[in-house]
């Protein structure tokens, strides 16, 4: 069973936008170089579905991009 809250205008959250400076937009680019690499390894099965896991864990920290906390 799915609710929805119906809300007026007035008690709607404002969407806002995220500035990105160089460095954040720098990190978010080797996040994603290092996670297409990543998964070029495990598609041609030189590493495990385990170790890939690890591993993008480990860049998520490394790199801490910005959608890091509801990525999979």
């Amino acid at each position: 069973m799915n609710v929805t809250k119906i809300m007026n205008e007035s008690e709607k959250p404002a969407l806002t936008a995220k500035n990105f400076t160089g460095e954040e937009l720098k990190q978010e680019y080797n996040y994603y170089l290092a996670q297409k690499l990543l998964k070029k390894m495990l598609d041609s099965d030189m590493i495990s579905a385990d170790e890939f896991n690890k591993i993008t864990e480990k860049n998520r920290k490394s790199f801490s991009p910005y959608l890091a906390e509801i990525m999979p």
